[in-house]
């Protein structure tokens, strides 16, 4: 039986390998790279160079053109490179072609975020929802792993060991995958419970990209001990904590940040533990505006809340991390009134843009956070009047 996970070791020196396919610019790609670039920090492994090729579509044999393979088979022979990681996912055989030809380990950008949510996860019920997606991962890559083994012996209308090995692993996974998928819907059923048992409070769910800050404003909100890391997926499991301002109690919810290209089958197993964003009576969307691509991120999350069906709740967009923006943005030497002008049409576009509901805060210098008090406040008593007309002292 193959293991269903290798651990990527500490310091490991890497390459990165991405592809401009049609329809995607050199700039569109680099953004990707330099976000894998983060997730193998994240995961302990340091990105000595980036490799990436102009193609239509990936090679089906090794995903980059026979040059290009060869460049960085010499490159990771001279560097003594320890790990090859693509940006997209590869096929059991690609993954096999390639690692043969380099003579490197190679994983692709899927089992890296698999690798990462497996050292992340905590709880039982994460564990099993990272385990699960593993082996759903393996399960179609089981004959390309195999394909060494296919070729020992065995000739017309005969059944080599390959397949027979290939038949057992195929074999042990779908049972693996049964045993784990009835595992997580009784801690389902049980979370399900438990969220029952809350009552009839407000929901508010902190959602947004990976690493824009949600923990750090859970933490201000709920003024409990929440871990919040300048890494990716530091959250994994979903935190909730009865919060009151002003006599007026709600349930906040911070979950697991998303990210581009998330595995499908690491959405599919997590939805359990994202039914606080289902259940929840108000999004509060948390936006890094430091980042680049900040608008591009704001798609991605909004995407995957179409996934989950929870799109279209209300929802309050933060702004978050302004301090960062404004230092990036402002030459040291404009004048105040430019600064001003500039930040009011910043203000502008997204008060037009979601009617309403942007707010621009700092988490980490305070910046703002009274407002963003007073404006989630606003929303919770006016969700709780529509749920509970009847009741008028409520708070």
């Amino acid at each position: 039986m193959i293991e269903n996970k290798n651990i990527i070791q500490k310091d490991v020196r890497a390459v990165l390998v991405g592809l401009i396919q049609k329809n995607q610019t050199e700039t569109q790609l680099m953004e990707f790279l330099d976000e894998l670039s983060f997730l193998a920090l994240t995961a302990g492994a340091i990105t000595e160079k980036i490799f990436f090729q102009k193609l239509p579509h990936p090679d089906k044999r090794t995903y980059v053109g026979k040059g290009k393979l060869e460049e960085i088979t010499t490159y990771c022979k001279i560097h003594q490179i320890e790990l090859i990681i693509f940006d997209d996912e590869l096929s059991g055989s690609q993954l096999s072609n390639i690692e043969k030809e380099t003579g490197v380990k190679t994983i692709d950008r899927s089992d890296l975020i698999l690798d990462i949510f497996a050292r992340r996860a905590k709880t039982a019920q994460a564990k099993t929802q990272v385990e699960l997606a593993q082996y759903q991962y393996i399960l179609p890559r089981l004959r390309g792993m195999w394909t060494h083994l296919e070729r020992q012996g065995g000739g017309i209308g005969s059944r080599g060991p390959g397949e027979t090995e290939i038949e057992t692993d195929r074999r042990i996974v779908k049972d693996k995958i049964s045993l784990l998928r009835k595992r997580l819907a009784e801690i389902d059923k049980q979370a399900t419970t438990q969220r029952k048992e809350r009552g009839e409070f407000i929901r508010a769910s902190l959602v947004g990209y990976t690493n824009v800050g949600k923990s750090s404003i859970m933490r201000i909100l709920s003024k409990a001990d929440v871990f919040a890391e300048d890494k990716l997926f530091a959250t994994l499991d979903t935190t909730t904590r009865k919060v009151v301002f002003d006599r007026t109690p709600f349930l906040l919810s911070d979950t697991v940040g998303f990210i581009r290209k998330l595995p499908h089958h690491l959405v599919e197993s997590f939805k359990s533990t994202l039914d606080e964003v289902r259940e929840a009576d108000i999004l509060l969307h948390v936006i890094d505006i430091s980042h680049p691509q900040y608008e591009d991120q704001i798609a991605v999350v909004n995407k995957t809340l179409q996934e989950l069906d929870a799109f279209d709740k209300p929802t309050l967009l933060i702004f978050n991390k302004m301090d960062k923006y404004i230092e990036q943005t402002f030459d040291e030497w404009l004048d105040e009134g430019t600064r001003k002008d500039l930040l009011n049409q910043l203000y502008r576009k997204w008060d037009n843009l979601t009617h309403g509901n942007a707010i621009f805060i700092s988490a980490t210098e305070k910046m703002n956070i009274e407002r963003f008090r007073e404006e989630l406040l606003d929303r919770i008593r006016k969700l709780y009047e529509e749920r509970y007309p009847y009741l008028t002292n409520f708070y």
